[in-house]
C-alpha cells in the first residue's frame, strides 16, 4: 500500500495516556502527543484519562476518544489489590489480571471503529499502550483481514530477576514472575506477532525474547524520552578542583521499593555522609519508606540523608537540577526515564549495568556498575562514590556529554520521527527498512 499523503491517518491505541500521572500513562501521553505532531492521529484511551487530556487542551472526539470499561476495571482493581496485599507491589499479578480487561477494551474499540477501519478512514492502527509484551492484542488479526496495517509497541518487559536477589523478588510479591512465560499461552500472543506489520521493541532484552521468525518486522526504539520544556532549568555549578571539600550532592528519585536499590545507596554512601563528603537526598515514596528511615537512623546518617517523599513530576527538575550525581542502583529496571531526565539537566548518573538504564548511559556520560550480589553492588557503589569525592572534576567532565546525549538522541520529537519512518515503511514495504541503533559507549553524539 502506497501512502500519497504526507501525514498518515493513525488510530492510536493508548489505554494509559495521562499527563497528570507518571510511569506508563505519562509515557503514553508524551508519545501520543509527539506522534500527533507528525501524523493525523486519533487517540483511543481509557475513561479515567479523559479529564486530564481535556485539561491539557485535547478535544474529545477530535483528538481523543474515550473507551469506557471502568465498570469492569473497578472489580479487577479490587481483586488485584487483595491478591497483591496492597498497591505497591505484585505488578506481575496486576498485569496478569489486566489481560481480560484489555481484551474487553479492544472489543469495545472494534465494535466502535471496526466499520470505520473497513471503510478506509485510517491508514494504520498502532497499539502503543500497554507496553507489556505479556498483554496480547486480538486486533492484529482483525486488521489484517480488512487490509489495515497493525503496528504494536514499544513493547518492554520481562527482564529476568538477577541471581541473588530472590529476597527482593519476594518482598515485591512477584510470585507470578516465576511462571511468567505462561503468558505465551494466552489468546492473541502468537497472532499479534504474526499479524503485526511492525513490532517496536523498547529494549534489547525484549528483542531477545522475541521469536526470531518475527525479527524481520522488529524495530528497536527505546521506550523513554524527555520533554526538553520540562527539563530546561540550569543551576550554576562552579567547577570543582582536586581537594575541593564541598560535599557532593547525590540524589535518588523513584519509587521506594526493594529492587530500586535505595537501601544499597544509603549503605554505600553512609561513611562519606558521616565524613561530610556527600549529602544524599532520596525523593520518592513507597512501601520501603519506613524501612529506609530505620536504616538511616541505624547507620547514624540522619544529618546528611534527606527523605523528601513523593513529589509531582512537574517538580522533579527542581530537585534534580542542583545535584551532582544521580544514584540509581536499580537491579531490574525496564526503561529508566528518570535517568534521561537527570542526564538532560547535566546530573551524572551512577547505575547498575543491567536492563534499561544500561542502554541509555555510556562510560562517557555516567558510571555503570557491574551487576553482582547485593554486597558486591554496595561495595562497587561505595568505591565509585569515594573516587568521585576525591576526584570531583571527573563529574564536571561528564556533565556536558550526558546532557547532549539525552537532548540529541532521546527526545519525544526524535522518537516520533522514528515511528513515522516505521509507518512509512509499513505503508510501502518496498522502501528500505529503517534502522535506529542507539550509539554504543564509544559512539557519542
Amino acid at each position: 500500500m502506497r501512502l500519497n499523503r504526507k501525514r498518515p491517518r493513525v488510530l492510536l491505541i493508548a489505554e494509559g495516556c495521562n499527563p497528570d500521572m507518571i510511569s506508563v500513562p505519562l509515557v503514553g501521553y508524551s508519545h501520543c502527543k509527539a506522534i500527533r505532531e507528525v501524523a493525523d492521529a486519533l487517540v483511543l484511551t481509557h475513561w479515567r484519562n479523559g479529564p486530564a487530556l481535556t485539561k491539557a487542551g485535547w478535544i474529545e472526539g477530535k483528538d481523543f476518544t474515550i473507551i469506557d470499561t471502568e465498570w469492569a476495571a473497578r472489580s479487577v482493581w479490587k481483586i488485584a489489590t487483595f491478591l497483591r496485599g496492597g498497591t505497591g507491589a505484585g505488578w506481575t499479578t496486576l498485569a496478569a489480571l489486566s489481560v481480560p480487561l484489555y481484551y474487553l477494551f479492544e472489543h469495545y474499540i472494534w465494535r466502535q471503529f471496526g466499520p470505520r477501519l473497513a471503510a478506509g478512514e485510517f491508514d494504520i492502527v498502532h497499539r502503543m499502550i500497554p507496553l507489556s509484551p505479556t498483554t496480547p492484542s486480538l486486533l492484529a488479526a482483525k486488521c489484517r483481514e480488512i487490509g489495515v496495517p497493525f503496528v504494536v509497541g514499544p513493547l518492554n518487559g520481562g527482564l529476568p530477576w538477577p541471581k541473588g536477589f530472590d529476597g527482593a523478588r519476594r518482598k515485591e510479591r512477584e510470585w507470578l514472575s516465576y511462571v511468567r512465560d505462561a503468558y505465551k499461552l494466552l489468546p492473541g500472543y502468537r497472532s499479534m506477532r504474526s499479524n503485526a506489520s511492525a513490532i517496536i521493541v523498547a529494549s534489547r532484552d525484549t528483542l531477545r525474547q522475541m521469536p526470531r521468525e518475527f525479527h524481520d518486522r522488529c524495530f528497536y526504539i527505546p521506550e523513554n524520552a524527555i520533554d526538553p520544556t520540562r527539563f530546561a532549568k540550569r543551576a550554576p555549578r562552579p567547577p570543582r578542583q582536586p581537594g575541593d571539600r564541598r560535599p557532593l550532592q547525590v540524589i535518588f528519585l523513584g519509587r521506594l521499593v526493594p529492587y530500586k536499590g535505595a537501601d544499597m545507596l544509603i549503605e554505600a554512601a553512609a561513611p562519606l555522609v558521616k565524613a561530610g563528603r556527600i549529602a544524599l537526598n532520596l525523593v520518592g515514596d513507597g512501601p520501603q519508606m519506613e524501612e529506609l528511615k530505620q536504616l538511616v537512623d541505624r547507620l547514624g546518617v540522619a544529618d546528611g540523608v534527606k527523605l523528601s517523599g513523593w513529589v509531582d513530576h512537574r517538580q522533579v527538575q527542581q530537585y534534580l537540577v542542583g545535584a551532582d550525581l544521580f544514584g540509581f542502583p536499580s537491579i531490574r529496571e525496564f526503561g529508566g526515564a528518570v535517568v534521561l531526565e537527570a542526564m538532560a539537566l547535566g546530573v551524572v548518573p551512577i547505575i547498575v549495568d543491567y536492563g534499561g538504564p544500561a542502554e541509555l548511559v555510556t562510560a562517557k556520560t555516567g558510571y555503570l556498575l557491574k551487576l553482582g550480589t547485593r554486597a558486591q553492588i554496595v561495595a562497587r557503589l561505595q568505591q565509585t562514590l569515594t573516587h568521585l569525592a576525591d576526584n570531583p572534576a571527573e563529574i564536571d567532565a561528564k556533565r556536558g556529554p550526558a546532557e547532549r546525549r539525552a537532548r540529541e538522541l532521546f527526545t519525544w520529537e526524535n522518537k516520533a520521527k522514528q515511528v513515522l519512518d516505521v509507518y512509512r515503511w509499513v505503508l510501502d514495504p518496498s522502501t528500505r527498512k529503517p534502522i535506529f541503533p542507539v550509539p554504543s559507549p564509544d559512539q557519542e553524539p
